[in-house]
């Protein structure tokens, strides 16, 4: 499964934050619940039209982020 067939990036919806296709959830939130302890279970049956499949997609765009962040050495004054 490949995040961009979950998440999707549009202007219009909350301001261009990355949502679930489909909704209003932001992967930012999903990712806050599960960081708040939240299980997969307790977001699924709170948020009873997502699926597994698109906290997956949630977790594999941020983890795809992070690989993409820049790195720079500290400096020791």
């Amino acid at each position: 499964m490949r995040w961009e067939e979950r998440i999707t990036i549009d202007p219009k919806v909350l301001v261009g934050k990355p949502v679930i296709r489909g909704t209003r959830i932001s992967v930012e939130f999903v990712i806050e619940l599960l960081a708040n302890g939240w299980t997969q279970e307790q977001v699924l049956a709170s948020y009873p039209h997502l699926t597994a499949d698109d906290i997956r997609a949630c977790l594999a765009y941020a983890s795809e982020l992070l690989h993409s962040e820049k790195v720079f050495p500290l400096t020791t004054a």
